[in-house]
């Protein structure tokens, strides 16, 4: 009997060890770090970013399912709803916020003054608001910074290049980003820098791309600029076909444009500056302050030349371009 009483008292405490395996594993579960990842884009074309910033997560010592989970939260290129989406994010209880694009990371910054924001800006952190000093931030958000408009002049220096004696040149501008005066001001210094017509094109819909494409050509335009904009970024395949049937030379901020088909791209490596917000990420939620940890300075830029669609413009990309490229698509 004494025998039998201590294997039904064995079979109970296995079978309440059972029964407290998967509680343990859901309370685990509960408390792995959220991250949420707000953006005021779209998910479509933006993978290779999405893929950098677990990267830099994972260097930090975190893998989405493992350890971590991410909640993502895209604004589909309406901006007005990022509001909405940092307050829905804050209500999940995340314990740091990935705000990866300007717009996104103000809103994150509105939002909330205690939970941590990593965020990537094309802008100055500083006028934007986000930081009070790049070396020590002083509040709940850090980041990268990338270099954006200060780019525009080499940008249109090397469509100039490529292609020679063009008396006029568009910019695509989105009104509804952030720092689009900015950007359109910047651009119209650089053409008038180099001696000729600044025109502007202005979207912020797929349907104002399509009426902008439109005019460009009665406009007088031989050339184009591609502002930078996450919106534009998420419909460079539209913005390339659109080009490519007006048969106009274009120059865009980010490779993926290039990779479409896009003429030729000069800008910051942005999957480098989501691999180091993930990186950052990372570090925060092992502990560190935002405070602390200065602003990041992207200083990986590329040029990317697609020879296939010079080719079909009937441009002949320049022998010192070419050695100056850090990707040729043939």
């Amino acid at each position: 009997m004494a025998i039998h009483i201590r294997r039904r008292e064995l079979l109970f405490t296995l079978g309440g060890a059972a029964a407290a395996w998967p509680l343990a594993a859901r309370a685990q579960q509960s408390t792995l770090p959220v991250i949420g990842f707000l953006n005021s884009a779209s998910p479509d074309g933006y993978a290779p970013f999405v893929s950098a910033f677990r990267q830099g997560l994972k260097e930090a010592g975190y893998v989405e399912g493992q350890n971590a989970t991410i909640e993502y939260r895209w604004a589909e290129g309406r901006y007005d709803r990022l509001p909405a989406l940092a307050a829905d994010l804050l209500n999940r209880k995340v314990t740091i916020i990935a705000a990866t694009s300007t717009p996104a990371a103000l809103a994150a910054k509105a939002a909330t003054t205690t939970v941590p924001i990593v965020f990537t800006t094309g802008g100055d952190p500083i006028k934007l608001g986000l930081v009070g000093a790049l070396n020590r931030p002083g509040g709940n958000a850090t980041g990268v910074s990338s270099l954006i408009t200060e780019l525009e002049s080499k940008r249109l220096g090397l469509l100039r290049e490529l292609v020679p004696g063009i008396a006029a040149i568009a910019t695509l501008i989105n009104p509804s980003f952030q720092d689009s005066e900015k950007q359109l001001a910047d651009a119209e210094a650089a053409v008038r820098a180099l001696g000729l017509r600044f025109i502007v094109l202005r979207a912020a819909n797929e349907r104002e791309i399509d009426a902008a494409f439109t005019t460009i050509a009665q406009q007088g335009a031989a050339a184009l600029d591609v502002a930078v904009d996450p919106f534009f970024t998420a419909r460079r395949d539209q913005i390339v076909a659109l080009a490519a049937r007006q048969a106009i030379p274009a120059v865009y901020p980010v490779r993926d444009f290039a990779i479409a088909g896009g003429l030729m791209s000069y800008g910051t490596d942005f999957a480098d500056s989501y691999r180091q917000a993930g990186v950052y990420t990372g570090r925060i939620i092992r502990g560190e302050k935002p405070a602390d940890l200065p602003v990041q300075r992207s200083t990986k830029f590329e040029l990317v030349i697609n020879f296939k669609t010079a080719k079909t413009l009937g441009l002949a990309v320049p022998n010192a371009m070419q050695l100056l490229a850090d990707e040729v698509i043939e």
